[in-house]
């Protein structure tokens, strides 16, 4: 057991190389500082099996799944049908990530739309929460997830939150949450942490986004779901709070999102 508040790494890519064959090595260090639950995340449907079995085989780990917006042009669209059949699994948590991305892959913007709407469908379809990534697309991202929220409500989050504020109030105003990633806690990331500060405290997630964006004191290493702590004792810095406290707003915020989730037991 650990004297640590229990919190939860909401993003993590545990089927990348980097943590080949020292999974329960992670899992545990992670539980030594009281991260007692990950959701790993598939970006290519084709990965979706592994990304299932390491969900299947710990205990702490429930899974998420879609087309991450660079890769959308490289991988067959996914439909509908798929997402919402794959979601019958009882450790599947969440559609995508899912996105738009025009920092690098700017010229694949019409089938990331594409992609994008039909995640959302999902969404609606199954009730699970949205898992948005969002890079240099502000004003599209912010028509699309409107026009589709329009259709019918749905969840999301907004993952590892570094766009501009006027895109998180729009998303905060149709009930969406944002994802604080160890950018939140670099020293130069003051715009992002202002922005977190002007959001309601129940609508804050962390996450690690592992084995990217490691927050200090190990940035520039490979990130892990126990450093997800460091970034969190920046949010409760960031609101004012004791660390516990925001550990727990954070628990129930997760919970309250990825409601299939809540209840690790029964998912087991």
């Amino acid at each position: 057991m650990t004297d640590f508040p229990q919190i939860t790494d909401s993003h993590c890519h545990l089927d990348f190389p980097d943590f080949d064959g020292k999974l329960e090595e992670f899992i545990s260090r992670a539980a030594e500082v009281g991260v007692t639950r990950m959701v790993t995340i598939c970006t290519r449907l084709r990965n979706e099996p592994t990304v299932r079995a390491i969900a299947e085989a710990h205990a702490p780990v429930f899974y998420a799944a879609g087309t991450h917006p660079m890769s959308a042009a490289e991988e067959p669209l996914a439909t509908v049908e798929e997402l919402v059949a794959l979601a019958q699994h009882p450790k599947f948590v969440g559609i995508g990530e899912t996105g738009l991305d025009y920092h690098y892959t700017a010229d694949s913007k019409e089938v990331q739309q594409t992609s994008l709407r039909i995640h959302c469908e999902a969404a609606r379809e199954t009730g699970l929460p949205l898992i948005i990534h969002s890079r240099d697309s502000d004003e599209d991202m912010a028509q699309i997830l409107t026009e589709e929220f329009k259709k019918g409500a749905y969840g999301c989050v907004m993952h590892c939150y570094s766009s501009g504020p006027d895109l998180a109030k729009k998303m905060l105003d149709l009930g969406f949450y944002l994802s604080m990633s160890g950018i939140a806690a670099f020293p130069r990331s003051q715009e992002v942490r202002d922005i977190f500060a002007a959001a309601p405290v129940d609508r804050v997630l962390v996450e690690t986004d592992a084995p990217y964006l490691a927050p200090p004191p190990y940035r520039g290493k490979r990130n892990e779901p126990s450093y997800v702590e460091k970034t969190a004792r920046v949010g409760a810095e960031v609101f004012g709070m004791d660390y516990a406290d925001f550990a727990a707003q954070t628990q129930a915020n997760f919970e309250r999102l990825f409601s299939k989730a809540s209840n690790p037991a029964a998912a087991a």
